[in-house]
């Protein structure tokens, strides 16, 4: 189990990462996101050992994780840490990279595991190109490849999609996070993109000025955002009092969060809004409307016509 107990880190005075306690168990897959700025590099970088803690403990079972004044070489054996720089051997080839840190007495056993890992990350064809003729995103596949080679306990992965087309991404996705799965190895990712978090993640952290402010299920983290700020790293979402939807009668009014996809345009519904303008989506359009002064958004399967009025009705 990982165990990062009540941990602060600043690199001035001013702490970058804020009494952060949660617990990983082995083979587990957790998201951490957040706005930029927010400290989720910082956080892979302080459980790997790059940095002294200022406050707080790591600990992976019984190991502590120790940071550059303990260790002569920066980082832990039992874990691997991907950056968003890839930091490859440029003049070697791809399966040369791949290869660096896997032993040579038994080469056979070398080139079946380079192959498997190519194959992978979908760059079998480069395997003898050098890194240095690479685009972004192949380096990315490449460093991806190399972090694995040597089966670590832990990954911790920054970004790791970041400069990976879509048409490759979804499928280098499915072929890695099925592989860390199979061989139970704990796995943090760092990223931007919900859907690491929504279709991969066990669970999700959510970090907001280096605080952590929620930990939980991937799943009910979205149906049940606690506040604005959760749901919005899924993507739009409209925050609209409950006394706007429905007739309180005497009830406490409250603030309610309901993304696009949960208001429909119908006959007899609850909102008059005036639309300002159609996005399409591919499978749907996102309608820019108005309603009670406020901005909001929903989802339609057609375009809809500028400055007229469209009533919806909600579904929580």
């Amino acid at each position: 189990m990982l165990q990062v107990q009540n941990i602060s880190f600043g690199y001035t005075e001013k702490p970058v990462v804020q009494n952060i306690n949660f617990s990983v168990k082995k083979g587990q897959n957790i998201a951490v996101i957040g706005e930029s700025g927010c400290g989720k590099s910082t956080l892979l970088k302080l459980i790997y050992g790059l940095y002294d803690l200022d406050e707080g403990q790591i600990f992976w079972n019984e190991t502590e994780v120790l940071g550059t004044s303990f260790n002569l070489v920066p980082g832990m054996p039992f874990m691997k840490y991907l950056s968003q720089d890839f930091d490859l051997m440029p003049y070697i080839t791809v399966a040369e990279n791949v290869g660096k840190y896997l032993s040579n007495i038994f080469p056979e056993k070398k080139r079946a595991r380079v192959q498997e890992l190519l194959e992978i990350v979908e760059m079998t064809e480069f395997a003898d190109v050098k890194a240095k003729y690479l685009s972004g995103g192949q380096q990315q596949r490449v460093a991806l490849a190399r972090v694995l080679a040597l089966e670590p306990e832990v990954l911790l992965l920054d970004e790791p999609f970041s400069h990976i087309d879509n048409f490759r991404k979804n499928a280098l996705r499915r072929n890695l996070f099925a592989y860390l799965k199979g061989q139970g190895i704990t796995v943090l990712v760092a990223t931007h993109d919900s859907t690491d978090a929504l279709s991969f993640a066990d669970e999700t952290i959510v970090l907001q000025h280096g605080k952590m402010i929620v930990k939980a299920n991937s799943h009910d983290l979205y149906h049940n955002p606690i506040n604005k700020y959760v749901a919005s790293l899924f993507g739009e979402v409209n925050e609209l009092r409950l006394s706007q939807l429905i007739s309180l009668e005497g009830e406490e009014d409250e603030l309610v969060l309901l993304y696009p996809h949960q208001l429909k345009v119908t006959e007899n519904g609850v909102m008059n809004v005036l639309v300002k303008q159609s996005y399409f989506k591919g499978s749907h359009y996102l309608i820019k409307a108005v309603f009670d002064r406020k901005v909001i958004f929903f989802e339609h399967n057609s375009a809809l016509t500028n400055d007229t009025v469209v009533c919806l009705n909600f579904n929580i």
